[in-house]
């Protein structure tokens, strides 16, 4: 590639990748495909490939992992396909067209500005915060690696260029501010995304960071990027269920969130344009809050429990750092629910015990984890996000 960037990429972008830095003409320099199957593995490999297949009107798939590119077919013009990060199943693909990917991205110029990638950089999330970072002129930080990069790695990243802008799961920041320590880091903005936001984790990071700006996005590969909550609050206005933002429409059905979204991949809508979000939520007052995912029920004995609430329950807990609760098999009720748990350093285990105790007693039977086991950390997938499957 030759001449200008495109018009997505400002031309003061630059990204770091451990110790490689790449402006746009270095990303105009890299070999990669005009169009077809690229490995989504490092931020200068995805945005020389979009850059190309942009201006060759060919589509191109973003492969993750050890993809396998069999079966896929660019398609028509310019055209991008993501795959899921296959959390809960098998990962999917979908092909969105490029300016419904960045249907909400702002992109405006800030002096200064340091974005840290925590995500997969083939993931939706991980593509929203590059291509963020690239409208805006701003410096993209990057730890690479093949499989997971660690939080502790991440951190240290972090501290090395004094980032201001860093967006990871709750998952991914409960674990940072462990690894960050009591270290300084002029962070400006702080995002959540991926999971559900609890309470808890919003005012520690609120407290951590006062001077940041503290937002929790919803969005998903199928949805694209619905909306942005800056209240400091978990979960969403109710009154959005009447009078949503950005061209969105809300509704419950069943305890389930769904959306009709202009920024939604095509072809997974209903004749009316609505889309399953699979998220269970429940109304409470003046508040719509998350309560776990539909295809992450457990049946416990025959009563369904959802883990991720019951794990809500513990990180609210003191003492506790972070929480993973997931379901073993049991030859009698054929799944049991089971606990990590990261305990803050210094605090007695004993206690903690005590007020995982309390923090469930008044659950059914059936949701309360009929085991607690303490370690350092929890592991993270490439998405930042905790595997629920536990040992097999």
């Amino acid at each position: 590639m030759t001449g200008r960037p495109p018009d997505w990429l400002h031309p003061a972008f630059r990204t770091i990748e451990g110790e490689e830095i790449f402006t746009w003409a270095d990303l105009a320099d890299l070999p990669v495909p005009v169009g077809g199957v690229v490995q989504a593995d490092r931020p200068s490999r995805v945005l020389a490939a979009l850059a190309a297949a942009e201006a060759a009107g060919q589509g191109l798939l973003l492969a993750r992992g050890a993809s396998d590119p069999e079966g896929w077919q660019p398609g028509q013009g310019f055209t991008v396909t993501l795959e899921s990060s296959g959390t809960t199943g098998t990962p999917k693909r979908l092909r969105h067209d490029f300016a419904r990917l960045r249907g909400r991205l702002r992109g405006v110029a800030e002096d200064g500005a340091r974005w840290l990638l925590t995500y997969d950089p083939g993931a939706f999330a991980g593509l929203q915060v590059m291509l963020t970072a690239a409208a805006a002129g701003a410096l993209l930080v990057s730890v690479p690696g093949s499989g997971v990069v660690t939080v502790a790695a991440l951190a240290q990243a972090a501290r090395r260029h004094a980032v201001t802008h860093v967006s990871g799961t709750p998952s991914f920041w409960r674990a940072f501010l462990m690894a960050l320590g009591d270290a300084e880091l002029p962070l400006a903005v702080v995002t959540l995304g991926g999971e559900a936001a609890d309470q808890p984790l919003l005012d520690r990071l609120a407290a951590r960071f006062p001077h940041a700006r503290l937002r929790h996005i919803y969005a998903s590969t199928e949805a694209g990027a619905l909306f942005a909550v800056a209240d400091g609050r978990a979960g969403f206005p109710a009154a959005w269920l009447d009078d949503a933002p950005d061209g969105l429409a809300l509704r419950i059905v069943d305890g389930v969130l769904e959306v009709r979204s202009p920024r939604a991949a095509p072809g997974l809508t209903d004749g009316e344009g609505w889309l399953s979000t699979g998220d269970l939520v429940e109304r409470k007052g003046d508040r719509v809050l998350f309560a776990g995912r539909l295809d992450g029920l457990v049946n416990v004995g025959g009563v369904k429990v959802s883990a991720e609430a019951v794990e809500r329950r513990l990180l609210a807990v003191d003492g506790v750092a972070d929480a993973m609760v997931f379901a073993v098999p049991s030859p009698i009720t054929g799944h049991l629910l089971t606990a990590t748990i990261v305990a803050v350093p210094g605090v007695d285990e004993a206690t903690v015990r005590a007020g995982l105790r309390a923090a469930t007693a008044d659950l059914p039977p059936a949701a309360r984890p009929r085991a607690l086991t303490f370690a350092d950390h929890i592991p993270l997938s490439a998405a930042g996000k905790k595997s629920r499957k536990g040992p097999q």
